[in-house]
């Protein structure tokens, strides 16, 4: 979209840009040379790397790769191509710092990446959408929350493609190889972090550059991403290295974004790394809806079994959902010991038993399981 046209779109919407804006220029926001100032979420070291002015993604394990800081109003282009037929991809904008609860993906709206696929409620053209959480109202919708390109100008793999992505007060339109096709308003949230998304196919990206608006008026928390709380990822949705399994096969077997785990194929594991002060985070399901496990069971830090601890919670056996994703942080700083289950208190100020320091363990699950989204974060 030309600055001309910029201008006329916000102004259709009752939104006024600054005389003289759209004349500055837009920056790289990807140096051509390495990821400075990019936050691998959940993925491998090599799902993503940087070379020759390209950023090219492996597609596994499905996941993001993120800005290290937030934007509110902006203006982003890229070029990106698929390196094979019906690859798979996006471009989040406004999203939050860590995956949602049971997902490889981040809340916030997406812009697709997508080639050669087609269907009642998605194109290969450029649709946007809100995932996980967020919200935007739609223009060309079909009775959803997906607004819908008005016109097909994506080229096919391997030709690259240029996206224009003008993001203000919660409105978003995309441009498609030089002409808006889609666009959407009322996003919740409008300030956050934009992501490169890893799903499950080759993809390069190139000439992402970004260009600053003004914020026209602040923001209250609810309309704000959730920020980075520097949590790392201990797993790399390949496979169990930094993880060692210390008498036999693992009971817990990568497959792509989770751990699949069963009573009867291994025995538990434990990470290489010996932790101290610090939170950790675990996503988890039993697949097997009418016979859940006992959750407490799965996971250890300092190597300390934390189910005495968990169990004095009359809560937790109601809010585990058996069947469905639940996620559990737990908390060690000095000898206390505090978790929470689903965004619910569970336990406060318990005190913690052991050494100050040991590693994370995850046990042999007792009925079949899977886990994903483990981070820990240092707390010192």
């Amino acid at each position: 979209m030309r600055v001309s046209h910029l201008c006329g779109w916000l102004t259709g919407l009752g939104l006024l840009v600054a005389p003289g804006l759209a004349e500055e220029e837009l920056r790289p926001l990807f140096n051509g040379r390495d990821l400075t100032g990019w936050v691998n979420v959940n993925c491998a070291a090599t799902t993503w790397t940087a070379t020759n002015g390209v950023i090219f993604c492996t597609g596994a394990p499905i996941g993001e790769l993120r800005t290290e800081r937030m934007y509110q109003n902006f203006i982003l282009e890229a070029e990106w191509r698929h390196l094979r037929p019906k690859g798979n991809a996006g471009i989040f904008v406004w999203a939050d710092a860590l995956t949602a609860k049971g997902q490889p993906f981040i809340r916030g709206v997406e812009v697709q990446v997508l080639d050669g696929q087609e269907g009642a409620w998605f194109t290969s053209d450029g649709d946007i959408f809100p995932i996980h959480g967020a919200k935007l109202t739609p223009h060309n919708g079909r009775g959803g929350d997906r607004a819908f390109p008005t016109e097909k100008r994506v080229k096919p793999s391997p030709e690259w493609n240029h996206y224009r992505i003008e993001c203000v007060n919660g409105a978003i339109s995309l441009a498609v190889n030089g002409k808006v096709v889609t666009t959407g308003t009322n996003a919740s949230p409008r300030k956050g972090y934009i992501c490169l998304e890893s799903e499950g196919s080759p993809v390069e990206f190139r000439n992402v550059r970004l260009r600053e608006l003004p914020p026209m008026n602040a923001l209250p928390p609810a309309l704000i991403a959730n920020s980075d709380e520097h949590f790392r990822p201990l797993y790399n949705g390949l496979d169990l290295s930094g993880w060692v399994a210390p008498t036999g096969p693992s009971a817990w077997k990568p497959n792509d974004w989770t751990l699949t785990g069963s009573p009867t194929n291994g025995v538990g594991i434990h990470t290489e790394e010996m932790v101290g002060d610090g939170e950790f985070i675990l996503d988890w399901r039993w697949t097997d809806a009418l016979a859940p496990g006992d959750w407490t069971k799965l996971a250890r830090l300092r190597g300390q079994d934390l189910t005495p601890l968990l169990a004095t919670a009359d809560r937790f056996r109601l809010e585990a959902k058996p069947g469905e994703w639940n996620r559990v942080r737990m908390r060690v700083r000095g000898s206390l010991f505090d978790a929470q289950l689903n965004s619910q208190p569970l336990v406060t100020g318990k005190p913690i038993p052991g050494p100050a320091a040991g590693p994370i363990e995850l046990n042999a699950p007792n009925a079949p399981a899977e886990i994903a989204n483990l981070f820990w974060r240092r707390l010192d």
